[in-house]
């Protein structure tokens, strides 16, 4: 369980200028994660959760049983450029040492000026697809309800490049955060699907730092590679995106950059200890990452993390893509934005 304390906060380290800091809500841990499972789906959800069944899952099925084959993953973002922004959205492209990234802001909410909030988004896709274009809406729907700007990171991905790479690519929009004048406490790391992975992993190595973000807010997300907990979860078969082969490929293409660089692979439910941010975890509670969210979310407060859990039954993995159209999406983003308008309070 979770409640609301007052603490000041420590001098921030690292980049950025001096600031006076104001007194602000933290919450405790009494180590056992807040749990709490939403209504079910509603038809537009099933609908969504029923198409992706029908055309998401094929493919992927098929592409998992050659996962070395070059397959044209980078299709995915590029069609998406034809996904007009919601009205009175702004976006600029920022340039990084070894990537790109975006600042998206949705209307009426003020610029990056590094005096408010702000969310650092890392999109999901397996490490491997999907970028600022396919997650364009819904990080305009999450900057509309944070009322916050959110830089995207188009960070480098697999086969070609490692994860490694992919956290350096992260954390170097991290620093870019801070040099733009942010505080620690003002920015949220946010991701989906392998994106929080990205957001765990990124908030260790700020950790190891010496600072602390506001928050880590993930949505079904994936918080390792290791495939051997989640294959015997009961949701395998029944996920309604996921094979059961697609995280055995996953799990060859991982490992196969990581040893073109001479890395290991890094496993950041290896690295919990006390001290990371507050965490909030929204998952559909019919996907196979339930497993990883539930067991995450256990560790994570049993290191005094204060850490909260929604489940949203009957939902398809990462529905809150499908937001306006479903309703129980546009709430879970809602939901996510109220959270973070309190952690950086």
């Amino acid at each position: 369980m979770t409640a609301p304390s007052k603490v000041s906060r420590p001098p921030a380290i690292g980049i950025g200028r001096g600031r006076t800091h104001k007194s602000r809500r933290f919450p405790v841990s009494d180590g056992a994660p807040v749990e709490v499972v939403e209504d079910g789906a509603s038809i537009a959800g099933r609908v969504f959760a029923l198409a992706a069944a029908l055309t998401i899952k094929p493919t992927l099925n098929i592409g998992s049983r050659a996962p070395k084959l070059p397959w044209p993953w980078g299709v995915v973002d590029l069609a998406c450029r034809v996904l007009r922004p919601a009205p009175g959205t702004v976006r600029a492209t920022i340039s990084l040492p070894n990537c790109t990234a975006q600042l998206v802001r949705a209307a009426g909410v003020l610029p990056a000026d590094g005096k408010r909030s702000v969310i650092l988004y890392l999109h999901g896709g397996a490490f491997l697809t999907c970028g600022v274009n396919s997650h364009g809406r819904l990080v305009t729907a999450l900057s509309k309800f944070a009322d916050s700007p959110a830089l995207v990171v188009n960070y480098r991905m697999i086969p070609k490049h490692s994860i490694g790479q992919a956290i350096d690519d992260c954390y170097d929009a991290y620093q870019w955060l801070r040099l733009t004048g942010y505080e620690p406490e003002q920015i949220v790391l946010a991701g989906d699907s392998a994106g929080g992975y990205l957001s765990l992993a990124l908030a260790e190595r700020i950790h190891a730092d010496g600072e602390l973000p506001a928050a880590v807010v993930t949505m079904s997300p994936l918080f390792e590679i290791d495939n051997d907990g989640r294959a015997q979860h009961p949701n395998m078969r029944s996920d309604a995106m996921f094979p059961p082969k697609a995280f055995d490929a996953l799990v060859e293409l991982v490992e196969h950059a990581a040893a073109r660089r001479g890395e290991e692979v890094y496993e950041p439910l290896d690295h919990i200890e006390p001290g990371l941010p507050r965490t909030l975890i929204h998952v559909s509670g019919s996907e196979v990452l339930l497993n990883d969210a539930r067991k995450a979310s256990h560790m994570l407060a049993a290191a005094g993390i204060p850490v909260e859990i929604r489940i949203w039954p009957g939902q398809m993995h990462v529905f809150q893509l499908a937001s306006p159209a479903v309703k129980e999406a546009e709430r879970s983003l809602r939901q996510i934005g109220e959270y973070i308008r309190e952690a950086t309070w």
